[in-house]
C-alpha cells in the first residue's frame, strides 16, 4: 500500500482510492463464494446457516484486527454484522430458514 503521505495530489489521492475499493469488492465476490460453498457443506455436517457462536466469533475477530489496524472497531462491527446477516440470508435461500438454538 502506498504511504498515504507521499500522495501529492487529489487526482493521485483518488485513484489509490478507487483501486482498494476495486480490491475491497473483488475480496467482498471471493468471501461471498465461500459462503456459497458453505451452504453446501453444512448440510452434510448437520449445520445450519445461522450458528451464534460463530458470529459472535467472526465479530470479536474482525474488531481486533480493526484495533490492531488503528480503525474504528464499532463501524468495523456494524460493517460486519450486515455483511455476516446478508452471508446468512444468502446460506439460508438454500438450505432453508435456521431454526431457533437448541431447537431440532
Amino acid at each position: 500500500m502506498k504511504d498515504p503521505q507521499t500522495i501529492a495530489s487529489m487526482t493521485e489521492l483518488r485513484a489509490v482510492i478507487d483501486a482498494h475499493d476495486r480490491a475491497l469488492v473483488a475480496m467482498l465476490a471471493k468471501r461471498a463464494a465461500l459462503i456459497d460453498r458453505a451452504a453446501e457443506l453444512k448440510p452434510g455436517e448437520g449445520m445450519q446457516a445461522r450458528i451464534a457462536a460463530r458470529v459472535e466469533a467472526v465479530v470479536a475477530n474482525v474488531r481486533a484486527a480493526a484495533l490492531a489496524d488503528g480503525l474504528d472497531a464499532d463501524l468495523v462491527e456494524d460493517l460486519w454484522r450486515r455483511l455476516i446477516d446478508w452471508s446468512i440470508a444468502r446460506e439460508e435461500g438454500i438450505l432453508g430458514p435456521s431454526r431457533p438454538e437448541g431447537e431440532p
